[in-house]
């Protein structure tokens, strides 16, 4: 357990209302913790209710501010918007988005149906483009804004077992560039964050073999497995205003995998 007293406080990101897409577990349960802890109102969307309920009650626990947490399918689009335009109604504005949420199930080149494509993209890509272009005009009347989306090295490597999802990945990249340059001029800032092998309870539940895990440790260049927290730490840079002049960036986070 690392000691969190030592941790970075951004006297910026207080009272900033944060939106996180898949916040009830893993790297986005993180997230929102890591944001909570800094007195940010946190909005977070995810499906997992008793998960959700969770992490608001340690929260709670801790003495941050509670977040407000709203069930939401992101790959209902329509929905989505609907779930936005309540939250918007609540709130003054919205001054950071995490494009977290995404779904790396495992899935081989030849089981992937038209139908499993499209329902990789929309809970992997999709969403995240719908999100950014529903908030921007809210970051636009703050005066601009920090969006950070959630990529991954699975493209990089490149990973295999998961190809739809790397596609998904990569496109991130590149659409986070576009967005960058789209909205530069409203002081909204645009960046990716790309993870590697991270220590989630899914991954462990799931995935982390000691084969696994040895064959993780082998390429990375820090012999120990990374933290949500971790991810998190960076996310929290991101948003503040000490990286406001950070932007059309791709942030890896992998123990120097690649």
């Amino acid at each position: 357990m690392k000691d969190e007293s030592r941790s970075a406080v951004y006297p910026s990101l207080e009272g900033r209302v944060v939106v996180v897409t898949g916040g009830a577990s893993g790297i986005g349960e993180a997230i929102v913790e890591a944001f909570a802890a800094q007195d940010a109102q946190v909005v977070f969307l995810d499906i997992q209710d008793d998960a959700a309920d969770q992490v608001m009650e340690r929260i709670r626990r801790r003495g941050g501010r509670t977040p407000f947490y709203r069930h939401c399918d992101l790959t209902d689009i329509v929905a989505t918007q609907r779930t936005i335009r309540e939250m918007l109604s609540l709130y003054p504005g919205v001054d950071v988005l995490v494009n977290n949420a995404g779904n790396d199930t495992r899935h081989t080149l030849e089981e992937v149906t038209p139908e499993i494509w499209d329902q990789l993209m929309a809970a992997n890509l999709k969403h995240q483009f719908f999100m950014a272009q529903a908030m921007i005009p809210s970051m636009r009347g703050r005066g601009g804004g920090s969006l950070i989306n959630m990529s991954s090295i699975s493209w990089v490597i490149p990973s295999t077992g998961v190809p739809v999802y790397v596609a998904a990945k990569a496109a991130i990249v590149g659409m986070t560039r576009a967005l960058a340059h789209t909205v530069g001029k409203d002081n909204i800032r645009v960046n990716s964050v790309m993870p590697g092998a991270i220590l989630t309870e899914r991954q462990r539940r799931l995935w982390l073999t000691r084969e696994y895990q040895a064959e993780v440790l082998a390429r990375q260049a820090l012999k120990r497995m990374i933290l949500p927290e971790e991810v998190a730490k960076l996310v929290l840079f991101l948003a503040s205003d000490d990286s406001s002049a950070i932007t059309n960036q791709s942030y890896v986070i992998d123990g120097g995998w690649i």
